[in-house]
């Protein structure tokens, strides 16, 4: 599943990276995988901001601006019952 292109606030320090994986772990959307060593993120807009990936790196190699885009309309949906997207487009719609 993509959300927006080109938007996503994630972003991956590689000179900080372990590579001990745990970004693959708790991604919910395979963004990352580990490869010589490192993570790499390889489905950047399948990323909805959910937050875990920083929250689970041992190292803060990894930020997001979680709670902005797709993942918050998802989010609210869940709560409201409303599946309005916050970030202007029609992007969760299929949600």
């Amino acid at each position: 599943m993509r959300y927006l292109s080109n938007i996503v606030t994630l972003e991956l320090d590689d000179s900080r990276c372990i590579g001990c994986g745990r970004c693959v772990e708790v991604c919910p959307h395979a963004v990352f995988i580990v490869a010589e060593g490192t993570a790499r993120i390889v489905e950047r807009d399948a990323c909805m901001e959910c937050g875990a990936c920083a929250r689970n790196c041992p190292v803060d190699a990894i930020s997001v601006r979680a709670g902005v885009g797709c993942a918050t309309a998802v989010i609210y949906g869940m709560l409201t019952g409303k599946e309005t997207c916050t970030c202007g487009e029609s992007c969760c719609e299929s949600m």
